[in-house]
């Protein structure tokens, strides 16, 4: 019995045949049994509760004695009661196939999500096991999980009526719950997508030979939300081979009703072998798909890896000296002695850092330059420890400090832009203009520096960057000139930076390759669902409300002011004049200002009538997903290289192994599934 029980209830001292329970004014009865019960007095100053449906009576109470609503609760939400259970069974009769918690008219609207909670707790095999399927694909936990005897025996303590299913019955239910799901997105994709889509394309290796392709889906929909979906996870022979992907990619767009729409693809292969990829990949692909833009924008490679792996080349520059300092910090935290030891170095020294030493993790690069950072602030004190220590001797030297120092200037860099990149509200493409021209100028002006220090680990630095930059450039520049903030205008500025006297020749690649872009979308228009035509129709009614039937009147109507002549002339222009394109009016309007709040989507979404075919435009560009990292994710771990996949996993036939990564990720966007992430969630959680 608990306390909360004994305190619902008071002795009953009269000997009417029923009672409701008695409320007290300092206490009223919390416990939502009450609702289906009331309390009987009975002989000897006992009382019984008594159900009110079907009249069954237990214990209630024996003088000072309560039994508790325990016993009371498991009558109600067990099935026990013969009337309750018919009620539950003509409610699910009239209800099914909805998602209304409605209940039955007889109960008191006020009461009725109270008693539904009741009612739904009906046990239900079918309905437990799907839940339990789903409850193993969202927190990968593995099959024989149903095999476990603690496992077992937690069911069992909660629903003895629930007969544990077996491994090959819970793959099933995996495999259902997969199906179910992907239907679901599929109507999502035929009702909501408006444009194209573009796919990011992740590796994945075994112990074996074998692997795995992934592919992503990314699109904004008709109400101007970016959406990022898994399509597939296909098992390949040779994952690293151009054909391999190739036919993946094929198969998925088949699968899922897209061979049309494909618009880029974004891949984290190393920048070496950019070049030939690429050329493959669209030789492959353009047979099946319209590629636009002679596919100059069809191979992205993403943001996220570059910023990795050059993070991790500036690293290994100076590998024996991280080592050391490892090791001292190390050394340090060894014991407590040895930490007031430094500290009260720290103090004498008269340091005013407040950062902590800390130990990094290995794979994930910002750690290890957030413990530079702080380690360089205490470099005397390492020093002065190992004079004092005889224990201690790994102090890095001046000249190593002086390295240190210039590696953290570099991955400061390289840690800025990350952390631009996934604070961002909306992970658009114009996001990523900026953080790459920057580090470009950066770089640039940083092999010409006279400390060689500087300039040898910025020239193997500025190598790969400079690489990333002249192959993925154009997709960048063409983005950020979709932002109404920036247009063309940040274009002649940033590449004034970058190119100096040869900048026009480059901004001139940038305008014709936009104006290019527009053309092809004003000649081969993508199919408009309903309700994209309707925001892109033009409207029936003028600015000022009155109806435009867009033809001239047959007579022109007199002002009364004697310059007819003149409204004549203004309606022939008005025909005769021929209009700037949409490209050219948005383009020379002016920039919108730059404010923090901004939301592009947003603002696209509220000009769609007055760029109808610019912003189709603007919708494939802005949702190409230069970084294959998703919101909510951190760029610096080690998810945006090939990824090796654990024993389990490798061991699972590939139709299953599949079902668990894709209905994870479409599951994650279910209310009811997981909470949802931070504040940062750009990639919008659709339900379906």
């Amino acid at each position: 019995m608990s306390m909360g029980d004994a305190s619902d209830s008071e002795p009953v001292n009269n000997a009417e045949a029923e009672v409701t329970p008695p409320t007290s004014k300092r206490r009223r009865k919390k416990s939502m049994v009450w609702e289906h019960f009331t309390v009987e007095a009975v002989a000897g100053g006992c009382t019984r509760a008594c159900c009110k449906l079907c009249k069954q009576t237990f214990a209630y109470s024996s003088g000072s004695k309560i039994a508790g609503t325990s016993h009371l609760k498991r009558h109600i939400t067990l099935g026990s009661c013969p009337k309750l259970k018919d009620q539950e069974r003509k409610h699910l009769a009239l209800t099914s196939g909805t998602k209304n918690d409605g209940d039955t008219t007889d109960l008191p609207t006020k009461r009725r999500y109270r008693y539904s909670g009741y009612a739904n707790a009906a046990f239900d095999q079918d309905r437990s096991c799907n839940n339990l399927a789903k409850m193993i694909i969202v927190h990968d936990y593995p099959l024989h999980i149903v095999e476990q005897p603690a496992f077992i025996s937690f069911v069992e303590s909660l629903q003895p009526r629930f007969r544990m299913v077996d491994v090959n019955t819970i793959q099933q239910e995996v495999l259902t719950v997969y199906q179910s799901e992907k239907v679901n997105l599929l109507q999502v994709f035929s009702s909501c997508m408006p444009g194209r889509i573009s796919l990011t394309v992740g590796l994945w290796m075994t112990n074996q030979t074998l692997g795995y392709i992934s592919l992503a889906g990314q699109f904004i929909d008709t109400d101007w939300k970016l959406h990022r979906r898994m399509l597939n996870f296909m098992l390949v022979s040779s994952p690293h081979s151009e054909n391999a992907l190739s036919e993946a990619i094929g198969v998925s767009l088949l699968d899922w009703n897209m061979k049309d729409r494909l618009f880029t693809i974004t891949l984290d292969n190393d920048c070496s072998s950019h070049d030939i990829y690429s050329a493959n990949l669209r030789d492959h692909l353009s047979n099946k798909n319209a590629l636009m833009l002679k596919g100059q924008l069809f191979v992205v490679r993403c943001y996220a890896h570059l910023l990795n792996v050059v993070a991790h080349d500036v690293i290994a520059s100076i590998h024996g000296i991280i080592y050391n300092i490892r090791e001292s910090i190390k050394f340090v935290k060894a014991s407590l002695a040895r930490e007031e030891r430094f500290a009260e170095i720290a103090l004498q020294r008269e340091i005013p850092s407040s950062k902590t030493l800390s130990l990094d993790i290995m794979t994930q690069w910002n750690t290890t330059y957030l413990m530079l950072l702080a380690a360089s602030e205490y470099k005397q004190v390492f020093t002065d420890l190992e004079t004092c220590d005889d224990n201690y001797n790994e102090a890095p030297s001046p000249d190593d400090w002086k390295k240190v120092e210039v590696v953290c200037v570099f991955l400061k860099l390289l840690y800025d832009s990350a952390n631009a990149v996934m604070a961002a509200a909306e992970p658009t493409a114009n996001i990523f203009f900026h953080e790459a021209w920057k580090i470009q100028v950066e770089l640039t002006n940083a092999t010409l520096s006279e400390d060689p220090v500087v300039s040898e680990i910025a020239i193997e630095m500025h190598e790969k960057f400079d690489k990333y930059w002249k192959d993925c450039s154009l997709v960048l520049s063409i983005a950020v000139v979709m932002d109404p903030r920036f247009k063309m205008k940040l274009i002649e500025f940033s590449f004034s930076k970058i190119y100096g006297a040869d900048a026009a020749k480059y901004v001139k690649v940038v305008d014709d390759s936009v104006h290019e872009l527009y053309q092809e979308y004003t000649t081969q228009p993508l199919p408009l669902t309903p309700a994209y035509a309707e925001q892109g129709e033009p409207s029936n009614f003028t600015a000022n409300g009155n109806e435009n039937n867009n033809r001239l009147p047959s007579t022109p109507i007199s002002t009364g002011d004697g310059l007819l002549d003149f409204d004549i002339y203004l309606s022939e222009m008005s025909v005769n004049h021929s209009t700037k394109s949409e490209l050219d009016q948005y383009l020379e309007e002016s920039l919108v200002p730059r404010i923090q709040e901004f939301d592009i989507l947003n603002w696209w979404k509220l000009n769609t009538i007055k760029y109808p075919t610019l912003s189709k435009m603007a919708r494939d560009i802005l949702a190409i997903p230069v970084s294959m990292v998703g919101t909510g994710s951190s760029i610096f771990g080690s998810g945006t290289g090939s990824r090796v996949l654990d024993e389990y996993h490798s061991s699972l036939p590939p139709e299953t192994a599949q079902a668990l990564f894709c209905a994870k990720d479409w599951l994650q966007y279910l209310p009811t599934m997981v909470e949802p992430p931070p504040s940062s969630n750009a990639i919008v959680k659709m339900e379906i």
